[in-house]
């Protein structure tokens, strides 16, 4: 599994999505050795290599073409442009403007790479640019490992794709999350477990709770390169909301159990993964409409308009209200497993090793 430099460093869900899959991959007799892309790989060693994040093509390139081995991708096909042109701030909210959504992620690509917080592992990037370095990467990949059928869709919709996919769903550790229903809900607590960034779009959550009855627990660290937005959460926020530093998995378990609600009101969400935990943990779920949520939570969940902190506030209100919601925690513990996702990933495997037999 080759993944980004700053898996470990800069955790997010698809930190837990690669532990997770490599972990119960193990379990089934698979052996799997998880690389970040900026090390030195022997090739021969593997059968074959399964890439993450589309989004940052340059980082698989360079492997694809010394390797040439069959190669999977879970692509985790965010959408950050909608936040780009038109709420982040400074320079560079002014110039993504007037950019199209692969050159505003070239741009970030690059400016990495230039400011020596990422390394470019190859310059064929450079000349080709996001999207013909994203549609070469589709092309030449055995198979796609999209989170939904939704983000399949898009793949085609963007870049013209028709190589062969099979959905792995984003999923939870059931012998973690257990729920205990003998444990009292606190009606006023909210949560909001993410990394603090403008995509996930704690400020106009902060905004839409402050001065209010509820008590919102901001659990996540702080995004290295987005200093200023987490200031500005930090500032806008009133009495009634805390802030708690990036917790292990164990650790959120507790908080989970004791809120009322869970709300991610990003920008964009493939899945949304700490809402399927707080899910199976009895909270109910408040989630952005912009993404592939609705085919992961359907009408179990109350959607928000990430653009408007008064309809933040209505959803998370009509959560609080709402019973207990059982039939999305049993929906969860059925299909959203990391046991479930590890059957499609062997599937996708046994697949790719039928067709280079």
């Amino acid at each position: 599994m080759i993944v980004r430099t700053t898996l470990y460093t800069v955790r997010g869900g698809d930190t837990v999505q690669v532990l997770q899959t490599a972990a119960h991959l193990a379990g089934h007799n698979v052996s799997v050795d998880i690389k970040l892309t900026n090390e030195k790989i022997d090739y021969k060693q593997y059968d074959l290599l399964h890439f993450f994040n589309i989004t940052r093509p340059a980082d698989m390139l360079y492997h694809i073409n010394r390797s040439r081995k069959p190669f999977v991708v879970s692509t985790i096909l965010i959408d950050y442009s909608e936040y780009d042109r038109y709420y982040r701030k400074g320079f560079s909210g002014k110039l993504f403007r007037y950019l199209s959504t692969d050159v505003i992620e070239y741009v970030k690509t690059m400016s990495r790479w230039f400011f020596g917080k990422d390394k470019l592992m190859t310059l064929s990037y450079a000349w080709k640019g996001q999207r013909r370095s994203i549609i070469e990467i589709l092309k030449r990949a055995t198979l796609l490992l999209p989170n939904s059928h939704s983000e399949y869709k898009r793949l085609v919709q963007q870049y013209k794709c028709k190589t062969g996919y099979i959905v792995v769903p984003n999923g939870i550790d059931p012998g973690l999350f257990r729920f205990d229903e003998a444990v009292e809900k606190d009606p006023q607590l909210v949560l909001c477990v993410a990394r603090i960034e403008g995509i996930k779009n704690q400020l106009n959550l902060i905004q839409a709770l402050r001065d209010t009855n509820f008590n919102l627990l901001i659990i996540g660290t702080g995004a290295p390169n987005q200093g200023s937005y987490y200031q500005a959460c930090r500032k806008l926020a009133t009495g009634n909301i805390k802030f708690i530093e990036n917790l292990p998995q164990e650790a959120l378990v507790s908080y989970y159990q004791k809120a009322r609600v869970h709300v991610l009101p990003s920008w964009f969400e493939t899945t949304g993964l700490s809402s399927l935990e707080a899910a199976a943990m009895g909270c109910n779920i408040v989630i952005t409409d912009r993404g592939d949520t609705v085919e992961y939570f359907g009408t179990d969940a109350v959607y928000c308009d990430p653009g408007s902190a008064e309809n933040i506030y209505i959803a998370v209100t009509k959560a609080a209200a709402l019973p207990h919601n059982k039939s999305l925690q049993e929906k969860i513990l059925i299909h959203y497993t990391w046991q479930q996702a590890t059957i499609r990933t062997m599937e996708a495997y046994k697949r790719i090793k039928n067709i280079w037999d």
